[in-house]
């Protein structure tokens, strides 16, 4: 397997420490290969395989196990009191009432516990209130741009591409890990990434937040995704709708939105007011988990090209830890203020400076903003390099593959 650097090295830090670990994303990403992975760096410490129990709550195999009672009998059965156990359960929100039975494992044994799971509300309010803080959750997103050079390396080896074109390519067909370990055209690709979405849509969505109107929201789903890089609210999305003849309210929105969220099909970033320094409660940004879903239930939509690369950066942003929130100063929108322990960076994302307006309108922005923190306007300009007093012109690909920003 490819060791996917920058979540492991946020999991080593935890090893053997008291939080409970919870790996937590979209279907497919690669929760599963991070906690075999993990698996592997344990035998290296010289875990015996006997104190790692590992079990995949998806698998029929572990069926009998989806309950509180029945998952805690099994591992009692398994555990010594006097050895140290590593748990590595997989997809966890399979088991009902496993907030308690999570919980009952550190109370009772000497455990180091690992978690992954498909619903982000699911693993934050309920942990909220059995574990009071004693958890720490590690986001996986599907593959950056990094990831998938490293991806080709290793499965097409002979296949050699120069960053900019693989760079598009990457573009075309998103992140999920399993679209880049065979050779798939664009259409098999999105057909596999559509089934992932089906699958989260039903098991993550549906079913989990009774959701009777799927017709409905799919329609949210797709108004959303055609509305990558827009601001948009609640408001709007009904407003929409009552133009075209369907009814539906503004909770209502809300409520789809909001398991969509916990489904991570959708983040939601809130705007910030530079000048008033805090956040605002209206037209924020959604962004979709991986250019390849959108792709996938609308097609490629090359005038869409800017809200594209706009979430492309955001997901980066992302990965690395920041938090991301759509600037606003007066008049001027700021693509994304980022920020990360202390230190903060504005980024402005664009497909092309193609004439002396545009040029005036990407800088005018971040030129309004009077602190020392970097600020980076990021298009896919090939030639036009040039930087103004301190803003840094970085093409989309290089700015992916950057070590650090600050």
């Amino acid at each position: 397997m490819i060791p996917r650097a920058i979540y492991l090295q946020q999991l080593w830090q935890f090893i053997d420490k008291p939080q409970i670990k919870i790996l937590t994303g979209i279907r497919r990403s690669g929760k599963s290969s991070v906690l075999l992975l993990l698996k592997e760096e344990l035998l290296r410490r010289q875990v015996q395989e006997t104190q790692i129990i590992h079990l995949n709550f998806e698998s029929f195999e572990h069926i009998a196990l989806r309950t509180a009672e029945s998952l805690y009998t099994y591992i009692k059965q398994q555990v010594r009191t006097d050895t140290r156990y590593y748990f590595l359960l997989d997809e966890i929100q399979e088991v009902s009432d496993w907030e308690k039975v999570v919980n009952s494992f550190l109370v009772d044994f000497k455990a180091d516990v690992y978690l992954t799971g498909s619903n982000s509300h699911l693993l934050s309010s309920e942990l909220a209130t059995y574990l009071a803080g004693r958890y720490v959750e590690i986001p996986i997103y599907t593959l950056s741009f990094a990831e998938y050079l490293q991806f080709q390396q290793y499965y097409f080896p002979d296949k050699k591409q120069a960053t900019r074109a693989a760079f598009e390519t990457y573009l075309s067909f998103g992140g999920f890990p399993v679209i880049h370990t065979a050779n798939y055209s664009e259409e098999n690709a999105y057909k596999v990434v559509y089934d992932i979405y089906s699958s989260v849509i039903l098991r993550d969505t549906v079913q989990r937040y009774k959701i009777r109107d799927v017709e409905l929201l799919e329609r949210v789903v797709k108004y959303a995704f055609d509305n990558i890089g827009n601001t948009f609210s609640g408001k709007n999305v009904a407003d929409y709708f009552k133009s075209q003849q369907r009814k539906i309210d503004v909770n209502t929105v809300y409520n789809y939105l909001h398991a969509l969220e916990g489904a991570f099909i959708l983040f939601r970033t809130p705007r910030y007011d530079v000048k008033g320094k805090e956040i605002l409660k209206t037209q924020e940004k959604f962004y979709v988990s991986d250019l390849s879903v959108l792709y996938a239930v609308m097609g490629f939509r090359s005038r869409m090209i800017s809200g594209l690369l706009e979430n492309l950066v955001f997901l980066e942003l992302k990965r690395r830890g920041h938090q991301v929130y759509v600037g606003k100063l007066d008049d001027k929108e700021i693509d994304f203020i980022a920020e990360k322990q202390g230190e903060k960076l504005y980024v402005q994302v664009a497909y092309k400076l193609e004439s002396e307006a545009t040029v005036a309108r990407e800088f005018s922005s971040l030129l309004a903003v009077k602190d020392q923190y970097p600020k980076y306007v990021v298009t896919m300009d090939t030639f036009w390099k040039e930087s103004v007093e301190g803003i840094k012109h970085v093409h989309i690909a290089d700015f992916l593959l950057m070590d650090r920003f600050f």
